[in-house]
């Protein structure tokens, strides 16, 4: 009789504690509600994703942000692309939500994309995993020895480029620069060289990216079908050079970034992870440092007085190399100031990555601003690269502003941040940096008048035609 009382009396102490705990959670949820940033949530189910995109199709994308800005403030809430969520265009907050690991916030992306990427992507899992081969890949992509590859295998594709463009015909910078950048990319990753295979899995990548601002409906006959077709068939010409890599022998000085990853033994590096995490590696090969090309072009196209320093500083390195009789080296390339402080001033202007998404896996507070668990969370990059209270005159291209000032500022995340920041980010630099030395030592040139399209990638309307004419050295 006594246990039951013991029985009787536990369980009773248990659900008043229980019942005490949901309310104070209901009323600290209450106090919080109240946090929340201001803003509004829009139409039902669409929320205010036609203005978000329409704004994006306009050469101010971040209008949809200032307009509520200076409504709301720098933090406020919205619904887009199906969620209710909190956007930013605060620099100390994004810092905080870049910064965050995993126990506040995991990515987030529109459920297409998450489709194709799949679980076990590198831009999509947590944890040690996350951390494990984003590691082994920014070490090797850091290593010199990649470094002097990525340079000569630039310096080759891009001289071969260039001895095909005609003065009587329009050069496409942008689809010049995307073949160069993709076939360097695919020897870092694959080692594979140009030929049919590598045309082969150039033609399913461009079906596989077609899909990623796709409707979430997976049929047949539906972008999202097809694009997942087409990452299937390169998942399995990838998988062949996985097998045959293991069937030989795997180099212990790995050569690519499939040695990397096969030469570590965590049993979780499979060889479906590892196949479509290299796949997801080729999307900079495609949009970043092609548009960062791109962009740098367009922008010395319309500052003559960037363009003539930039030109003086990459000729004197020439003709010193010449006079040595040397080559140049990934280290030269990167050593020219203002050749970099014209790259840095494009990343800011250009914001090839708009903002970030992420979504709260916890209740978090920022600044006294309140992000409930579920929520997603947008930390608007762009709106803070163009804020006129952190760079003077902020629309207008000055690399100037970057001699002698700090570029690691919480101003200036234009490759993320945190332990997400991209690998890559020493490799954008670097080959930007070769065509713009080449391109500039050879040619002279005329840009065709062309616009920026912002949504759903950075890239420009007309492909960037120039009319070229060649410098006689």
């Amino acid at each position: 009789m006594d246990n039951i009382w013991i029985v009787l009396v536990t369980a009773i102490c248990v659900c008043t504690l229980i019942l005490y705990r949901n309310r104070l959670r209901l009323k600290l949820r209450t106090k919080h509600r109240n946090q929340l940033p201001l803003g509004t949530l829009g139409w039902p189910f669409i929320g205010e994703t036609i203005e978000f995109v329409s704004c994006a199709y306009t050469d101010r994308p971040e209008s949809f942000m200032d307009k509520r800005r200076n409504m709301y403030g720098k933090v406020f809430k919205s619904h887009i692309f199906g969620s209710r969520t909190i956007v930013s265009t605060d620099a100390d907050v994004n810092k905080f939500i870049l910064q965050s690991d995993s126990k506040a916030f995991v990515p987030a992306y529109p459920r297409s994309l998450m489709k194709l990427m799949g679980e076990s992507s590198i831009l999509v899992i947590n944890g040690s995993l996350h951390r494990r081969i984003h590691g082994l890949i920014g070490a090797f992509f850091k290593s010199q020895q990649l470094k002097a590859q990525i340079t000569r295998d630039m310096e080759k594709y891009l001289q071969e480029s260039m001895a095909n463009w005609r003065e009587d015909n329009p050069v496409y910078v942008q689809d010049e620069a995307k073949k160069i950048a993709f076939d360097v990319l695919l020897k870092a990753l694959i080692s594979l060289e140009p030929g049919e295979e590598m045309e082969l899995l150039r033609k399913h990548f461009q079906e596989f990216i077609s899909g990623f601002m796709s409707l979430p409906i997976n049929l047949p006959g539906t972008k999202l079908y097809q694009s997942l077709q087409a990452k299937k068939k390169m998942v399995k010409l990838v998988q062949r050079t996985i097998q045959a890599r293991r069937k030989s022998g795997i180099s212990k000085a790995p050569k690519d970034v499939v040695d990397v990853l096969l030469n570590d033994a965590n049993e979780k590096l499979t060889d479906d992870l590892i196949a479509d995490n290299i796949i997801d590696m080729m999307i900079p090969g495609e949009d970043s440092v092609p548009v960062l090309i791109t962009l740098a072009i367009k922008y010395l196209s319309e500052c003559p007085a960037a363009l003539q320093r930039l030109t003086e500083e990459n000729m004197k390195l020439k003709k010193l190399k010449d006079q040595l009789g040397e080559p140049l080296c990934w280290s030269d390339y990167i050593s020219l100031p203002f050749t970099q402080t014209v790259i840095t001033e494009t990343l800011r202007m250009g914001n090839i990555i708009i903002g970030v998404m992420r979504k709260a896996i916890k209740d978090v507070e920022i600044k006294g601003y309140f992000i409930p668990q579920g929520w997603c969370v947008f930390a608007n990059l762009r709106s803070v690269h163009l804020d006129e209270k952190n760079y003077e005159l902020p629309y207008q291209f000055n690399p100037w502003r970057w001699q002698n000032k700090d570029i690691s500022s919480c101003y200036f995340t234009p490759f993320g941040g945190g332990q997400r920041l991209c690998p890559g980010l020493d490799l954008a630099r670097l080959e930007s940096s070769i065509f713009l030395h080449h391109f500039v030592t050879q040619f002279r040139w005329c840009a065709e008048k062309d616009t920026i399209v912002n949504f759903p990638t950075v890239r420009m309307k007309r492909r960037m035609p120039i009319m070229v004419r060649r410098v006689e050295t």
